[in-house]
């Protein structure tokens, strides 16, 4: 490959690799410590914090609208007064000279529009940073502190719940852990906690990773719940009775956990649930109350299936569900019993529909409507999951306080650093000027591997950095055997160009031999290894080939460079060569 190309091909490799690692910089290097504690948050937090931040800053343009403030509004409201500005537009309104707080809110429909916006912009601010977090390096709970656990899912057990056989067994598992991973991100979330990392590993086990610092008690209580769905019949005379009841007494109601202060309030047989439904933040938002009967109409492990379809007249979007023989007859029975009365569909004790029952249905074919498009997906993907009672078992729990972390971040670093620095004296000290070039490859390996680490994603943890220490070693080694192979060719006395060409060709096979082998060692333990092996075997494999490019691309363009621009006409390579 001749100079330019290898130039340029070590140019764009620089600029792919910056473009890979921005977001790791932009992450740790930039993002403010408090902006990074909102995007870590979870949905919860997110939208809390988006709300409140609307609700503080729309309530003062009110409060300076009213007072007829004549000043310009803060330079905060800046992105509300280019909405205004547009909106201004289509209404074909003059545009003030000054915007004041009355003139800002003059550009919305109501107040109620000027808060959506501002409380979208906050949201939007804070998912930009949640997406620069998600690209960048991330640290595995030793270096960052948090709790990690092993949840088995007793699939056998799920099997063996079914009233009717089940004819796709694997289909049927694994649709099974599939609610099990949705439903504890529902559980998780719901609690405020940091944003969780919850993924499948293997068949039948579910690996949830929780950052900071978490009351592993509480967690658990969480994880260990169940949701299984429900049908229930709802009592419409307590509910009118309740919400008359609720509100005169709004704050005295319910206690911190929701629970009724005076269960006398409703009759015995009821409960009181929240009505939910999906808001922008894709989490459950509680826009009622209902009062259901205890006893269970029907039980979804009756539920076959489920899909959604439109109306030929309406368009509207319909959620069909079939039953197996034994649930039909129950649900005949149910709907005989309670035509124009309210069914409502309550899943971890959440009422996550509600239906009026038009007439009886004998024949297992249940179609319901009256919902958006999107709230008839997630009817569909309730009630496709309502059958799989999926018994949960905690298999392995390990916390790491955020000071431990905080310290094995230090050694690592200390670690990498401590090592680059002797090898650095090591290599400057017995080659010379060829061991600058040696220490430059170094840097720019460290480089290219962590940007491709940003680049797939992956988690740097205590094991990783093993990895990369290994790697500076390895690294080296590289540029060693070029360095004696050249020195080989001095005692010939051969020249300068001779001597680097002779150099690199003789040493490129050894130097793919050893790295070729370790790289297919790295492989092996990368998809037989698991949990820190796979974090070692990835920094490994990352730094053979990072390593492999520095020390033939990098390295061989310097000694080019100060041959043909710095016109060198010999090589600082060694005590003992006289050249």
């Amino acid at each position: 490959m001749s100079k330019r190309s290898r130039l340029a091909l070590i140019l764009v490799v620089l600029a792919v690799c910056f473009a890979f690692l921005w977001p790791s910089i932009k992450w740790y290097a930039i993002t403010p410590k408090e902006n990074q504690a909102l995007a870590l948050g979870s949905r919860e937090k997110i939208k809390d914090y988006a709300r409140n931040m609307a609700v503080a800053d729309v309530n003062q343009l009110i409060a300076d609208a009213r007072a007829n403030t004549a000043g310009p509004v803060d330079a905060k409201y800046e992105k509300l007064i280019a909405e205004s500005r547009k909106n201004y537009k289509a209404m074909k309104k003059s545009l003030p000279a000054v915007w004041t707080a009355r003139d800002v809110l003059a550009g919305f429909s109501s107040e109620a529009d000027a808060f959506s916006f501002v409380e979208n912009d906050y949201r939007e601010r804070i998912l930009a940073i949640k997406n620069t977090q998600t690209s960048a390096v991330k640290l595995g709970l030793d270096l960052s502190g948090g709790m990690s656990i092993i949840i088995k899912a007793d699939l056998d057990a799920a099997v063996k719940s079914q009233t009717t056989g089940v004819t796709d067994i694997q289909k049927f598992k694994s649709e099974a852990m599939t609610q099990a991973i949705d439903t504890l991100k529902s559980r998780i979330d719901k609690f405020g906690l940091s944003e969780p990392v919850i993924r499948q590993q293997g068949d039948d086990r579910i690996y949830v990773e929780i950052p900071g610092a978490a009351d592993s008690e509480r967690i658990n209580s969480i994880i260990m719940g169940k949701g299984m769905l429900s049908f229930h019949i709802v009592d419409e005379e307590a509910t009118a009775a309740f919400l008359q009841y609720y509100q005169e007494h709004p704050t005295t109601t319910f206690d911190a956990d929701y629970n009724l202060v005076d269960p006398t309030i409703i009759p015995s047989d009821t409960e009181v649930l929240g009505s939910y439904t999906k808001d922008s933040y894709g989490l459950d938002e509680r826009v009622g109350f209902l009062v259901i009967k205890k006893e269970v109409g029907l039980e979804g492990k009756h539920i076959q299936g489920a899909t959604t379809t439109r109306d030929n007249v309406s368009g509207l979007p319909l959620v069909n569900f079939t039953l197996d023989s034994e649930g039909t007859k129950i649900f005949a029975d149910l709907t005989t019993k309670n035509v124009k009365k309210r069914m409502s569909i309550v899943s971890d004790d959440k009422i996550k529909s509600s239906a009026t029952i038009q007439e009886a249905i004998p024949t297992g074919q249940v179609q319901i409507s009256g919902f958006s498009s999107d709230e008839a997906e997630n009817i569909k993907a309730v009630l496709r999951t309502a059958w799989l009672n999926v018994p949960l078992e905690l298999e392995n729990q390990s916390v790491i306080g955020a000071s431990m972390g905080e310290a094995s971040v230090k050694q690592g670093i200390a670690a990498i650093l401590g090592g680059l620095a002797v090898v650095f004296i090591f290599m400057v000290l017995y080659y010379k000027g060829a061991g600058i070039n040696a220490c430059v490859a170094q840097i720019l390996n460290l480089y290219i591997m962590f940007s491709i680490l940003s680049a797939l994603n992956l988690t740097v943890s205590l094991s990783g950095i093993a990895g990369m220490i290994l790697t500076i070693g390895m690294a080296v080694d590289a540029n060693v055997i070029i360095f004696e192979r050249i020195k080989d060719e001095l005692r010939l006395n051969k020249g300068r160009v001779a001597s680097i060409s002779a150099g690199f060709d003789r040493a490129f096979w050894a130097i793919m031999d050893s790295n070729i082998t370790t790289f297919i060692a790295a492989a092996f333990l990368s998809q037989l290894g698991t949990g820190s092996i796979k974090g070692f075997a990835y920094s490994l494999a990352i730094g053979v080939l990072s390593s492999v490019f520095t020390a033939l691309f990098v390295s061989h363009l310097m000694f080019d460079f100060n041959t043909e621009v710095l016109k060198k006409q010999k090589i600082s390579i060694s005590w003992r060569i006289k050249q």
